[in-house]
């Protein structure tokens, strides 16, 4: 088996591996109705074809370059609009959309809420005020 996936041809050979197993766990009932060296195999050619696409095509994660395209993402990803995020975030519409459009520095608690309530990363937000 794979301990790594080092060409497109290896890329394509597991994606067709992990649509297969896919398949038979989908048209069987789920994914209990896999053998344990299926499952196994489903486990590991995901974490390999997850790592060539990270490392190697660079399809994930989207690396935004500023705070506001960050929260763009996770907006966009959880399908919020400003008004909601705001609510989510625990601040006011209007500091949210100060902050969005530059007229606003972040605070600490918009900061905090965006690392509790959205995941983002803390040492990319200290990076990036």
């Amino acid at each position: 088996m794979l301990t790594k996936i080092r060409s497109e041809r290896e890329y394509k050979a597991a994606m067709k591996t992990i649509e297969t197993l896919l398949k038979k766990a989908t048209d069987s009932g789920g994914f209990h109705m896999l053998s344990e060296e299926e499952s196994g195999m489903l486990a590991k050619l995901s974490r390999l074809v997850e790592n060539y696409e990270d490392n190697t095509l660079q399809l994930m994660p989207i690396k935004p370059k500023t705070l506001q395209e960050a929260v763009e993402y996770k907006m966009a990803e959880q399908k919020l609009t400003q008004a909601l995020l705001a609510k989510k975030l625990g601040i006011g519409a209007p500091k949210l959309s100060q902050i969005m459009t530059g007229k606003r520095e972040p605070d600490v608690i918009f900061l905090k809420a965006l690392y509790r309530k959205l995941k983002i990363d803390a040492e990319f937000l200290l990076s990036h005020v």
